[in-house]
């Protein structure tokens, strides 16, 4: 019954963002733009979303004549909407580029590209230390979850407006959402890849789901007990399944409408020392990735969750804090406590790259592609610095002050263009973006 009303909860969510994206196109196409514009404001829409001129009028246009002719047949009107694809959250923007052939280019000596310059800007501050973050799909929100056991929602045009020079519209506040449900800190985040849903993982064994397309909601509508603390979490890109990594060595896969665990029954020998720091699901789903505190990386059959290639010893004795894939599924990115960050080959688990030159020893670290994987972003700790590498070429090309006071504890990049969210142990969150 719970798992029907998540399902109806989730569809009803998605079906309001389409319309609203309908209704301001509309208004817009129309020239009825301060309408438009508070349509948009008050629904959290984008008022330049792209929408056929006339759409909504084809579509209400055809909804009822078919329901005039489903109502003469004696069919409820009910079964007639599925408009299919999201005209709003969760409708991926194209990418910028193709994602980089790590495999193609033998000789890159003296090819590094350069990282372009970024401006950066204080968004807000935890009451404690800001430990995770998370994008949206579609690049239009970011999450952070915190110590203090918060989860602030930022919506990314609205820090843009506050990144304006002479904004004319007075103080943005780009937090549009604060929730409060979790008694210990925040582990981890991850948005439904098609609902205006939000899942955060935590140290007091839950993950908890929130509706953040409800202005007045603060807590979560359903909440998943795991037996472990739940130190990542990651939603299937089908939006069904979820995965949560935990202290138990093997990650637990829940379905999302039944809220049912399952665990893989092809498991390795993981030792005493297999908590999972980072999960992470490919993008179609077909594989999944662990990043475990016994140094390894594992790579696992998204469908039948067997272990498939265990990197042992992948960053040594120390831990694997970090583990994400390439958007062709062929090669993993990880960062470890050895202060190395490593890209592995999928098919042979062959290291093919490694990017040096960055001390994280004491914190979770991360690191991350740009949204072109272009270049790669991870943290030096004692120097308080963001650094890049050529994805490519594994040089070094940009060092820059983090401007948090202490080495940064998360940096998570935009999917659809060149901003990424730096948080740090001074409670505080960054926002920075290319310098256009």
């Amino acid at each position: 019954m719970e798992g029907n009303n998540l399902e109806k909860i989730l569809q009803e969510g998605n079906l309001f963002r389409q319309l609203n994206c309908l209704i301001v196109a509309h208004l817009r196409h129309h020239n009825l733009t301060q309408a438009a514009r508070a349509v948009a404001s008050a629904t959290m829409t984008p008022l330049d979303v792209e929408a056929p001129p006339n759409k909504l009028l084809e579509l209400v246009a055809k909804g009822l004549a078919v329901e005039k002719d489903e109502t003469l047949r004696g069919v409820p009107s009910s079964t007639l909407f599925d408009l299919g694809t999201a005209l709003g959250y969760g409708l991926n923007p194209d990418p910028r580029v193709s994602s980089v052939d790590f495999s193609a280019v033998q000789d890159t000596k003296g090819s590094s590209k350069s990282f372009p310059k970024h401006e950066t800007r204080h968004l807000s501050e935890h009451k404690n230390i800001a430990r995770c973050a998370r994008f949206s799909p579609d690049g239009r929100f970011v999450a952070t979850g915190s110590a203090d056991t918060s989860i602030k929602l930022f919506e990314i045009s609205k820090i843009k407006q506050m990144m304006l020079p002479d904004s004319k519209e007075g103080p943005v506040r780009p937090v549009i959402r604060t929730f409060y449900d979790h008694v210990q800190p925040i582990n981890d985040l991850d948005f439904h890849p098609q609902s205006t849903v939000l899942i955060s993982g935590a140290k007091d064994n839950t993950i908890k789901f929130f509706d953040f397309s409800k202005a007045t909601a603060k807590r979560a509508f359903r909440v998943i007990q795991d037996t472990h603390n739940v130190r990542s979490v990651s939603f299937h890109p089908s939006g069904d399944f979820l995965l949560a990594g935990t202290d138990h060595p093997i990650a637990h896969l829940y379905d999302v409408n039944t809220f049912q665990c399952y665990l893989s029954a092809n498991s390795p020998e993981i030792g005493v020392n297999g908590a999972i720091n980072q999960v992470r699901y490919s993008s179609t789903g077909g594989m999944y990735v662990t990043a475990s505190k016994d140094g390894a990386i594992r790579l696992w059959d998204g469908v039948s969750a067997s272990c498939v290639r265990a990197i042992a010893g992948a960053h040594g004795t120390a831990e694997a804090t970090s583990a994400c894939f390439t958007k062709d599924q062929r090669f993993v990115l990880s960062c470890g406590k050895d202060s190395a960050v490593k890209l592995w080959e999928i098919g042979t688990g062959r290291l093919v790259k490694q990017y040096l030159g960055a001390t994280h020893t004491q914190l979770r670290c991360q690191a991350v592609f740009n949204d072109t994987e272009e270049f790669v972003l991870s943290i030096d700790e004692p120097s308080n610095e963001i650094v890049i590498w050529d994805a490519l070429t594994a040089d070094k090309v940009a060092k820059w002050p983090s401007n948090h006071i202490g080495a940064p504890r998360w940096i998570e990049h935009s999917p659809t263009e060149a901003a990424f969210i730096s948080c740090g142990t001074d409670r505080s969150v960054r926002f920075w973006k290319e310098n256009l």
